[in-house]
């Protein structure tokens, strides 16, 4: 019978699981919770943004070609007529069609500006809190793991001052191993978690991409039925529209929210 199946006299078991986490103490065992942890919200990451992720369709793609060359209540009710029960948990699905009759009742340019990005920000939002705890988590590894060496180290050392220095080469050398375990564990946590965060972070700047791209789109296109009749736009449309594009295009850190708060506003 192998040494992973075997126990010791107490009965616990002396598993490789179990000798690294006796080897690096109640360090290693924090190190095997935030693991776990990570690997958990990473999982419900991938399926939460599989089925509420924006995604920039075939579909949409076609409306808002449409929508481009003609401007018309048609083209948000054919998309919203159309639309499956997965393409309804798409976000950018609700935003285009938003703004499209939002455009088509004459509101104010600046109002629906306002509320697109808002609206832009609550599809973002969700994907905040995963991504941070998967940043903190890969921050944090390496630090605990450091910690449980220093700490391994000063037990050595006290063991070592305990014998009055007679403490042989093999002794010491074992106490230094057991101590570094914890820093490779670590490590060992801390590179894979990074990488899935710049990842992750990657992924978020192109979805913020096609929702800039989606809603500028739709946003540039000048009515030339209701809403020039109603609200007739001001010579500054043009500019309205390059500052629009700046508006959807921003994803400058200095908001209040981080780098995703401000991916729309």
């Amino acid at each position: 019978m192998s040494d992973s199946l075997l126990t010791d006299a107490t009965g616990m078991s002396t598993g490789p699981l179990s000798q690294l986490l006796e080897m690096g103490g109640p360090v290693m065992m924090v190190l095997l919770a935030i693991a776990v942890a990570g690997i958990v919200t990473f999982v419900y990451l991938m399926l939460f943004g599989a089925f509420f992720a924006p995604r920039f369709t075939a579909r949409l793609k076609n409306a808002i070609n449409l929508w481009q060359q003609k401007p018309c209540s048609e083209v948000p009710g054919r998309l919203e007529q159309n639309a499956g029960r997965y393409s309804r948990l798409n976000p950018l699905h609700h935003l285009v069609v938003n703004t499209m009759n939002a455009r088509l009742k004459a509101a104010d340019p600046q109002q629906i500006r306002e509320s697109v990005a808002s609206d832009a920000h609550d599809a973002l939002e969700p994907f905040e809190a995963p991504l941070k705890i998967i940043e903190v988590i890969a921050a944090l590894a390496p630090l605990l793991g450091l910690l449980g060496t220093v700490m391994g180290m000063m037990e050595a050392f006290s063991a070592m001052a305990a014998t009055e220095g007679r403490a042989n080469a093999s002794q010491l050398s074992g106490g230094i191993y057991e101590a570094l375990t914890t820093t490779a564990a670590g490590l060992v946590i801390a590179i894979p978690f990074a990488a899935l965060a710049a990842w992750i972070e990657f992924r978020l700047r192109r979805i913020q991409k096609t929702i800039n791209s989606a809603l500028v789109s739709v946003m540039s296109v000048p009515l030339t039925t209701s809403e020039s009749h109603a609200a007739p736009e001001s010579p500054g449309t043009a500019a309205d529209t390059a500052a629009a594009h700046h508006r959807f295009s921003d994803y400058s850190a200095a908001g209040q929210q981080g780098r995703l708060a401000n991916a729309t506003g």
